[in-house]
């Protein structure tokens, strides 16, 4: 397979937009349309609702997984060694568990693969016909494909993040809303309205399903200018993860990004985190070693006490 010359040509174009840019769309993937505009249909469904339905729903406090929560002091308490817990669904919109739960297992008759792709410099396509051989499932089977290509961009086996380091993967889905800007005397404030500030994403890939009418999202270049990723129909927008930095050995790392929604529209989010397995010891790839001139400048790192750490840094007030 990795001597196919398309293959070869495909992963030397990822290989670029993983080193310059940690940031790609990715089209073709196999996942119905429809279905992928219904799962944010039914995202604004529920953050239409009135703050205290939304609320209700979260009646058990000792629940690691939670629905739709305030930030508050302490909220995730002393975390512990497991982030794990049953899955904490609104009662409302009424088939808001079923669209989710079918959202992420759906594909799983769909052998499609993506097969375009194209990073935030906009200057070329990646065509990835030549890849349907890997044959993934969706969503998770799409994120194992994309790491597949990873792992032959950094001169390893296509299975490098499979097994012990991903073979059971971790992985997160997080549904975002953003309220539309806000305005003082009928002028938009930009600067109030920073949905998410600058940063980078915890594990290996980020799968990102938004709105297709609003700008939001923007990427920090190598030049720290701060670009926009306008949404591109029947796309997922798709960056690399902090995670990607140990087995790369630092030639692949996370870019800032954060959010900043413009627009006089409540913007929605569906974000999918592929992850290493939870009790995975990341390591550099050897391979990335004797590209870095044999010289290891990474020791391991166990995901879960990774995640963990970043969950009590970001959210414990």
């Amino acid at each position: 397979m990795a001597q196919d010359p398309g293959v070869c040509e495909v992963v030397k174009q990822l290989d670029e937009a993983c080193r310059e840019a940690g940031f790609f769309y990715v089209k073709g993937h196999g996942i119905p349309e429809t279905m992928v505009k219904e799962i944010r249909n039914i995202t604004h469904k529920f953050f239409d609702l009135p703050c205290e339905k939304k609320l209700k729903d979260q009646d058990d406090s000792s629940c690691r997984i939670q629905c739709y929560k305030e930030l508050k002091h302490g909220m995730y308490g002393a975390l512990g060694k497991p982030m794990e817990g049953f899955n904490q669904w609104p009662h409302n919109p009424p088939n808001f568990k079923e669209l989710m739960e079918e959202y992420i297992a759906s594909a799983q008759a769909c052998l499609s693969c993506f097969k375009y792709l194209c990073y935030f410099s906009l200057t070329f396509l990646l065509d990835w016909k030549f890849m349907e051989t890997f044959g993934f499932l969706v969503l998770t089977e799409l994120s194992r494909k994309i790491m597949r290509g990873i792992a032959l961009a950094l001169g390893g086996l296509p299975d490098e993040f499979e097994g012990e380091r991903g073979g059971d993967a971790f992985w997160v889905m997080r549904l975002i809303g953003y309220p539309a800007a806000s305005t003082a005397n009928g002028k938009c404030t930009p600067e109030n309205d920073i949905g998410c500030g600058a940063h980078t994403d915890y594990g290996l890939l980020t799968l990102v399903n938004h709105d297709e009418d609003i700008t939001a999202l923007q990427v920090r270049n190598q030049s720290g200018e701060w670009i926009s990723a306008p949404p591109i129909p029947g796309t997922f927008v798709c960056n690399i993860g902090d995670m990607l930095k140990i087995p790369s050995h630092g030639l692949y790392e996370s870019t800032l990004h954060r959010v900043i929604n413009n627009s006089p529209t409540y913007r929605v989010c569906v974000a999918f985190f592929y992850e290493p397995n939870y009790d995975a010891a990341v390591e550099p790839l050897e391979v990335c070693v004797r590209r870095c001139s044999g010289s290891r400048k990474f020791e391991k790192a166990v995901y879960g006490e990774h995640l963990v750490s970043k969950v009590q840094t970001n959210f414990v007030i």
